[in-house]
């Protein structure tokens, strides 16, 4: 798995980079190459049923190996989302988060490219954790980045 920005447009810029026939977004958004150059909800279903088909095995079945983490998502309005990246104390805590959860969760923080606010989001193993990181992280967003 390679992580790159969030978008369609920077997961194909990366498999077209990388020679990657298959990509995608958390959000849903999968994007076969082979096909299409855009995520396809319908074309992703037919896939997943012939993966099914193929190995005889139920959705259920083919989940079962994948781990999902508790994951907070916190947005944060009325703020200058231009400094989100280079704002000093605002990478400090996100270092701080990554540092703590390193191996078991990550930190995403991003301007929102279609609504004037941050998102802050974090998983990590438990809840609780999550929580705290992603309110610790917004506080941070709030106090630096007001307008």
């Amino acid at each position: 798995m390679i992580e790159i920005a969030v978008g369609d447009r920077y997961v194909l810029e990366e498999m077209r980079a990388g020679g990657y026939t298959l990509g995608g977004e958390q959000s849903g958004h999968v994007i076969f190459a082979e096909y299409a150059t855009t995520g396809d909800g319908i074309l992703t279903g037919l896939a997943l049923g012939a993966e099914m088909a193929s190995n005889k095995k139920s959705l259920a079945e083919l989940a079962s190996v994948m781990k999902i983490y508790p994951q907070v998502l916190i947005n944060v309005p009325g703020v200058d989302k231009s400094r989100v990246e280079t704002d000093s104390a605002l990478q400090q805590v996100v270092a701080e988060a990554e540092a703590e959860l390193a191996g078991t969760g990550r930190v995403l923080l991003r301007a929102s490219g279609t609504e004037p606010l941050v998102r802050v989001m974090v998983e990590a193993a438990d809840a609780g954790t999550a929580k705290s990181w992603a309110e610790r992280i917004a506080r941070v967003v709030e106090k630096q980045l007001k307008n």
